[in-house]
């Protein structure tokens, strides 16, 4: 008789289980505000259905865990206990346990640990009785790793994304104690040295009672642009001075919740759930298309040129099939955006109480869709610029009297579609940005000159600059100078932009322009030799023809153009890619006008063929990553084009002008 791995079904239950946590996460977030106490039984039904799976599935210790949190969720719910702010932050604590607890049943780690079995006798303790102890609670209660081997090594690039290594250490140096080696191995001679590349990398000792999930939270930001392993050093560190001395961190109450948003939007599921509907549509038209090609088969047999009109009629409709079958497919990545914005109200109300404000969440749009993989990979700029607005923007009560506001300050996220694009929008009224501060900031940091009038729009995109921060104070929430400039690469690599509106005194506006899908790009084809190149048409600002009067050489070779009251770089791509343009001299080419990453450049091809639909392909699945490109298109010929990265050219770009 053959047996049944359940193990077939763990991504089902962790993918169920997740959606119980968020739905006993919003329930208790009601509860907090007011809501009816029916919404008990929301969260027990969760709790429950989670304690049985747990328990079916071979997880005991989250089984054990969950029947404490559900023993007392039913006294809450036959109304033997009333309920109050501490049972509520006491449940709210179980959910990120019990999140952290399924992220290491999906690791393969052990599931309990000191912080959820002291976590499970506190709600124990809650309903008046001690929890028994499991082997796990035992073997949780063994001397707790504390000492941690980090090997740290930056790629290249990481500079250049405005990431410094140093605060990674600074922030490692608050959970203990370090002891710091610098690894110089790939340190080139001092002629060959590129300043804005990053040579070292670093071997960290750290002696301390922070967990593995805390110490790669340093790292979130960096995670794809470093080689990162932490390992747990074994020998016995109980009796190590060091570590007896070592300053454990205290974890903030936020730190759980903004830890999750970063580890949720960096955590790509392999499924998607699709409603039946779409699975019907795609089935209805699947049989059109097969109707279709046996009205086009019969064609094979015998074909008259009478039948010209019928042939002809059939293309069409095949046209016209694909072209829905297409729509149909694509809206099978399509998902609401509410799977990101359902993280705020917990964000937001920690965050708030940390810092002695008084805010209320507004969420609209939140069934917008957006394609998967941009759904994704948005995560992690909307928690920055939400973090932003309630730790820079929103006033504290007093002093939203004092500018006469109400006490409540209101977050606003809205998405929207707007033609071919999804619009995000995160508004306050808040402080909005502070010109004068920002300006002088730049004045020492020479970004700008004494004496430049900038528009307040120059003003705002000053805060993108790696870096830049006017903070007096560094908090764990920001004022590190690192985030903005990393928000607009995240929003530039989907295909995106971000744009500012700020009055001071009534707050701002940050709009994030994304691409409904990545999978399908609207692109200009660009001849260069005999190569063809796409370059995506939302970074086209105009093409244009010069003059060679109109073009300046720098030291080094560089060459600039005139356009719009600035100078431009030109960037050959026959050069850039080594592909024997034909066109050397500029006049007899275009040069196309492109915007990444705040900057413009100029693109210089032999000519333009035209726009068109690119449907992309992963250059790196089925070859390597290579600079300046973001993939890989097929022709209606069969012959292959790439697909211009505009932000890996600019950065390109600016390491040939500080080199």
């Amino acid at each position: 008789m053959s047996t049944v791995s359940l193990s077939q079904f763990h991504q089902t239950f962790f993918e169920e289980s997740r959606e119980g946590l968020d739905a006993m996460e919003a329930a208790l977030l009601a509860l907090d505000e007011g809501g009816d106490t029916e919404l008990v039984h929301t969260i027990f039904r969760a709790a429950h259905s989670i304690k049985g799976g747990s328990a079916t599935f071979g997880f005991p210790d989250m089984a054990a865990f969950t029947h404490e949190a559900e023993s007392l969720l039913d006294e809450l719910r036959d109304g033997r206990r009333a309920i109050d702010a501490s049972i509520i932050e006491l449940l709210l604590r179980s959910v990120d346990c019990l999140r952290g607890m399924f992220e290491r049943a999906q690791s393969g780690a052990p599931l309990a640990d000191a912080q959820s079995e002291q976590l499970r006798q506190e709600l124990a303790a809650s309903i008046g009785r001690h929890a028994p102890v499991t082997q796990a609670a035992k073997a949780a209660a063994a001397p707790a790793v504390d000492a941690w081997r980090i090997r740290f090594r930056p790629h290249a690039g990481m500079l250049m994304g405005g990431n410094d290594p140093v605060r990674m250490l600074r922030e490692l140096s608050e959970l203990g104690a370090l002891n710091v080696q610098a690894d110089a191995d790939k340190l080139p001679p001092l002629a060959a040295l590129d300043p804005s590349e990053s040579h070292l990398g670093w071997i960290i000792e750290l002696r301390g009672k922070a967990s593995k999930a805390v110490i790669a939270g340093v790292f979130d930001w960096v995670e794809d642009e470093c080689d990162l392993s932490i390992e747990a050093i074994e020998e016995p560190v109980a009796a190590s001075p060091v570590a007896e001395a070592a300053a454990v961190a205290p974890v903030a109450s936020v730190a759980p919740t903004a830890a999750r948003a970063t580890r949720e939007s960096a955590s790509e599921s392999s499924s998607v759930r699709v409603g039946i509907d779409k699975i019907d549509g795609l089935i209805d038209l699947v049989g059109e298309l097969v109707i279709t090609q046996s009205m086009l088969d019969t064609f094979r047999e015998g074909f008259d040129s009478n039948r010209i009109e019928a042939l002809q009629a059939g293309l069409a409709q095949l046209a016209r099939h694909t072209r829905s079958l297409q729509e149909s497919v694509m809206g099978i990545r399509m998902l609401p955006i509410a799977s990101v914005f359902n993280r705020f109200p917990r964000m937001v109300r920690d965050l708030s109480q940390k810092l002695g404000k008084q805010v209320k969440l507004d969420l609209v749009g939140e069934q917008t869709e957006l394609d998967k993989t941009v759904l994704e990979k948005i995560g992690d700029p909307l928690v920055h610029l939400v973090r932003n607005a309630i730790d820079h923007g929103l006033e504290t009560p007093d002093r939203r009297r004092a500018a006469g506001k109400g006490d409540v300050g209101t977050l606003r996220l809205e998405a929207s579609h707007r033609g071919g694009s999804i619009v995000v929008e995160i508004s306050d009224d808040g402080a909005g940005l502070n010109r004068d501060a920002i300006v002088n900031k730049a004045l020492q940091r020479g970004l700008i000159a004494s004496g430049d009038a900038l528009s307040d729009e120059e003003v705002a995109e000053l805060i993108f600059q790696p870096g830049f921060s006017t903070a007096a104070q560094t908090t764990d929430l920001s004022g590190r100078g690192v985030g903005m400039d990393v928000v607009r690469r995240n929003v530039v690599d989907l295909g995106g932009s971000v744009a500012i509106r700020s009055t001071q005194g009534k707050g701002s506006v940050f709009t994030i322009t994304l691409p409904l899908t990545l999978a399908i790009i609207d692109g200009l084809t660009a001849m260069v030799g005999a190569e063809h190149y796409i370059v995506p048409l939302g970074s086209i600002v105009e093409s244009v023809q010069l003059r060679k009067e109109q073009l300046r050489t720098v030291t080094g070779g560089g060459e600039l153009f005139h356009f719009r009251d600035a100078w431009l770089p030109v960037i050959r791509l026959q050069d850039a890619f080594h592909c024997g343009g034909t066109r050397a001299d500029i006049e007899r080419g275009l040069v196309v006008v492109v915007e990444g990453e705040g900057s413009r450049v100029g693109l210089f091809v032999d000519e333009l063929i035209g726009q068109q639909q690119a449907v992309v392909k992963s250059l790196e699945a089925h070859y390597r990553r290579v600079q300046g490109v973001s993939g890989a298109t097929i022709l209606a010929d069969g012959s292959v084009a790439l697909i211009v990265d505009i932000a890996g050219l600019v950065r390109m770009q600016g390491r040939r002008k500080a080199a």
